[in-house]
């Protein structure tokens, strides 16, 4: 029985896919359920399995792009290990039809490399007049890289993007874990980070501060009820934007397992489109590569986008006496169409105030610290 693989609809409103990898060979016996290819949509990496077990016949190779419900690959499931060494003739009349050679079906197919170029000739910027033997590669951007490529500039050309900048000191942070942080792991099975009291103070800079919690529609402003936070997260595949989903109603420990599930989903390559989708703010965090500051890009069709950045001692003055303190840069991206300075303004200075006074803006009291950890 010959079985057709076909392109799934990896969401709503996507009509074609890009074949990023083929995990397995032409003429390979595959397993049921075996990841057999990984292709590519504008937002997300999906990975292909196979339905049945059998011999797998290729139909499209790395880089084509493919339309969903297009024919991806068939499967042979007359095919065992122990007649690998046959061709049912049911195989025959599908190779021929599809005008395949059964003797590469047979034989084991070679890795594709990418090709090397090389140039000889002068480099004038290098100050040399001998010739110089210099190669490189060319290789095809990815459907998600061409796609994030084209949002990106989008960006640039249709908002009145501004940042604005501001520090803030991060040692009651600082205390705060290293007091509860083995507790937190030992209680809930996830570390206790920065980032989920950072979304808790940008949850609260947001109800004082609306319109950065809205986004742009034709001629109308459209103002969330709701706090459904992005966070970038680095992939394999680059850079994505999972969502927290209503993440005003969730705790830290609640914060924290929904990052790191979305991470794990990521890495591999797991993620739904539905788990990157939406969004009304965007947090990344440029700090665990170590930039000390940068100007995020807003994430459309957002209005801003928050930037933090690495920890770093640094002398500041504390009551006019000089101290050292974990400082962080933070920096808002915000669309000055709907967003004005003083708000942008205001919605880091908010921030600051929950970051350098969390047990007063972010969790109430002392006596509340371990209700808020849930470590009762």
């Amino acid at each position: 029985m010959i079985l057709e693989i076909k392109v799934p609809s990896p969401g709503e409103s996507i009509t074609e896919v890009e074949i990023s990898s083929w995990l397995v060979k032409n003429g390979d016996l595959v397993k049921k359920n075996q990841v057999i290819a990984e292709i590519d949509s504008d937002k997300a990496t999906l990975e292909i399995c196979a339905e049945e077990s059998g011999m797998l016949i290729i139909k499209a190779k790395k880089g084509d792009i493919l339309k969903v419900g297009e024919i991806l690959c068939l499967i042979d499931t007359s095919f065992s290990k122990e007649k690998s060494d046959l061709i049912a003739p049911s195989t025959i009349k599908i190779l021929n039809q599809y005008k395949i050679d059964k003797k590469k079906i047979i034989s084991t197919v070679k890795k594709t490399k990418n090709k090397k170029y090389y140039a000889i000739k002068k480099i004038p910027s290098m100050g040399t007049k001998n010739l110089i033997n210099r190669s490189f590669d060319i290789t095809k951007l990815s459907k998600l890289r061409r796609k994030l490529s084209e949002r990106l500039v989008s960006v640039k050309n249709e908002t009145a993007m501004l940042t604005t900048f501001n520090e803030v000191d991060m040692s009651n942070i600082f205390f705060l874990r290293k007091k509860y942080k083995n507790l937190f792991k030992e209680k809930h099975g996830v570390k206790l980070g920065f980032m989920s009291f950072f979304v808790k103070s940008c949850i609260i800079a947001l109800k004082k501060y609306p319109d950065i919690n809205s986004m742009i529609d034709g001629e109308n402003k459209i103002n969330f009820k709701y706090y459904d936070i992005s966070i970038a997260v680095s992939g394999p595949k680059g850079l994505m934007v999972p969502v927290i989903r209503n993440a005003d109603t969730l705790s830290f420990r609640g914060i924290e397992k929904t990052i790191k599930n979305l991470s794990n989903s990521i890495k591999n390559s797991t993620i739904s489109i539905d788990d990157i989708t939406g969004g009304t703010f965007t947090i990344t965090n440029g700090g665990i590569f170590g930039s000390m500051l940068s100007t995020p890009i807003i994430n459309p069709p957002q209005s801003a986008i928050l930037g933090m950045h690495n920890i770093v001692e640094r002398p500041i003055v504390k009551l006019g006496k000089i101290e050292i303190r974990p400082i962080m840069y933070l920096a808002l991206s915000y669309d000055h169409r709907i967003i004005d300075g003083k708000e942008a303004v205001g919605f880091l200075l908010s921030i600051k105030e929950s970051i350098e006074n969390p047990i007063k803006n972010l969790i109430g009291s002392e006596e509340n610290l371990k209700n808020s950890f849930e470590l009762k």
